[in-house]
């Protein structure tokens, strides 16, 4: 079975491009995944793994997150290689399958995201209810 569950921040905006032959979206991200931290040492240490999206969630990903966004994803590790001025390089991505918002709210409105209930309100004319002690007026 190849699986993989990742939580970390991205260290760049993603780049979405569409491919030439059947347009689809693609995105390539990298995450900074913090290792497990130990007391014998004392400075934290962190992975940063290469990550690619396809389609919907490679769109959902470019509209949703920037550097410093949180997020946890599922997916698979997908390994290749290829040959450049005779040398012989291999790689290793995680295809993203699905994305998870994670952190905090504070997180959130410091890297500019605009929550759900802001996007409502501001794009589509209808105004969020919020949650209140309230009646609902209907």
């Amino acid at each position: 079975m190849n699986k993989v569950t990742l939580m970390g921040r991205l260290t760049k905006d993603p780049e979405l491009r569409y491919g030439s032959t059947n347009n689809t979206a693609i995105v390539k991200f990298t995450i900074a995944v913090d290792r497990k931290y130990s007391k014998d040492n004392e400075e934290r240490q962190a992975d940063f793994i290469s990550c690619t999206a396809f389609g919907k969630t490679a769109e959902f990903v470019n509209s949703y997150f920037t550097k410093g966004r949180q997020m946890a994803l599922s997916g698979r590790i997908n390994t290749g290689s290829y040959e450049k001025e005779g040398q012989k390089f291999y790689t290793t991505d995680v295809i993203a399958e699905d994305i998870y918002f994670t952190g905090s709210k504070k997180d959130n409105e410091s890297s500019g995201f605009r929550s759900s209930s802001e996007e409502m309100s501001n794009d589509s004319g209808f105004t969020p209810i919020h949650d209140s002690q309230d009646e609902l007026p209907f």
